[in-house]
């Protein structure tokens, strides 16, 4: 079949509108302005087009609407030496979600130097409706850019400021509880009989491995443990981290490790291989975001996996409150989801 004559098999407004026996404009508002409708009028109509397969043109509605239905994201390359694969699971499933309500994300690059890369040239452009941000913190320049030119967005992560949050950021976000997945990794290995949990982390400097760090600092103080001295900081990389698991090792009284993410796992369980020592049996090791890595990894890794899934339904809501002009509540800008333990042999005797 030649292009012509498949496009010209292609059901069109007017296709419909003669199918339904109604105007082209009452097929337009049955699309965009259905509440103008008489209920039976706008039944008939919906059931001609999905009987059809009709699909309006997205560049001719968006000459019209001066809408794209397209959110920008930045898209940041993975780390050599990580196993951390969260954003790629994260952008799935926002990209399932937003299909569900007719809108799509553009993904965009820039210089990892510059924050700010990109977004101007997509605002200009008028090529995205809003933007999802994933890089949050208080006097994030994203956030502080978007707002002065009154560019729609929503953030993947709390506005940080310190361990805590900035009251006075003015966005909506969606965040995951990172203190307590940790402390709940902490209280499943102490469950488990090990008696003595050290904290595999990363450097000071990061708000999100310190706030996990508080939690697993938490669960020992609140059976009585002190966890003084059991706490070892390091860069997102395996063999960083195998390199500091023999530091903490070292003590024989450590039974477990808490990671801050299943990389630092990883380099945990290199290094009981290559002590002789057995993940579970004799030192028991949980990461953190459940990776593709964690699944494979042997014995298999426990982690806390972050419900992501629920993360994009969340921020989906949200951007379309906010692109509608809704306003929100102080209440309704901040939410905090609650993460679930994976348990494998990692973590058990």
């Amino acid at each position: 079949m030649s292009a012509g004559r498949h496009a010209a098999s292609q059901p069109t407004l007017t296709t419909v509108a003669d199918a339904a026996g109604v105007s082209r404009q009452t097929v337009s508002n049955a699309l965009n302005n259905p509440e103008l409708l008489r209920p039976d009028t706008l039944a008939r109509v919906q059931e001609v087009i999905e009987r059809l397969g009709y699909t309006p043109n997205r560049a001719a509605r968006q000459l019209r609407t001066r809408n794209s239905h397209l959110i920008g994201l930045r898209f940041e390359q993975a780390q050599e030496g990580t196993s951390n694969a969260l954003m790629d699971r994260f952008l799935h499933s926002l990209v399932e979600t937003m299909e569900r309500t007719d809108h799509h994300v553009l993904l965009f690059s820039g210089d990892p130097e510059d924050p700010l890369d990109g977004y101007d040239d997509l605002l200009r452009s008028t090529a995205v409706d809003a933007f999802v941000v994933t890089d949050t913190y208080a006097g994030t320049p994203q956030a502080a850019f978007l707002q002065d030119r009154g560019a729609p967005f929503v953030a993947f992560g709390r506005p940080w400021a310190g361990t805590g949050v900035d009251e006075g950021a003015d966005w909506a976000w969606v965040d995951v509880d990172g203190a307590a997945g940790a402390r709940m990794a902490t209280e499943h290995l102490l469950a488990a009989g090990h008696d003595k949990v050290a904290w595999l982390g990363w450097e000071k400097a990061s708000r999100i491995g310190e706030d996990r760090r508080a939690g697993w600092a938490a669960a020992l103080t609140a059976t009585g443990r002190d966890p003084a001295g059991l706490a070892v900081r390091t860069s997102d990389n395996v063999d960083a981290a195998r390199m500091a698991s023999h530091a903490l090792l070292e003590d024989r009284s450590v039974s477990a490790v808490a990671c801050a993410s299943d990389t630092l796992a990883i380099g945990v369980l290199h290094a009981l291989a290559e002590r002789g020592l057995r993940a579970g049996t004799d030192v028991g090791v949980v990461g953190f975001d459940d990776s593709l890595g964690a699944q494979v990894s042997w014995p298999g890794l426990s982690s806390v996996r972050q419900p992501l899934e629920q993360v994009a339904v969340e921020l989906v809501a949200l951007l379309h409150r906010v692109l509608s002009g809704e306003p929100l509540a102080e209440t309704d800008k901040g939410t905090m989801l609650t993460p679930s333990l994976v348990v494998r042999r990692s973590s058990q005797r």
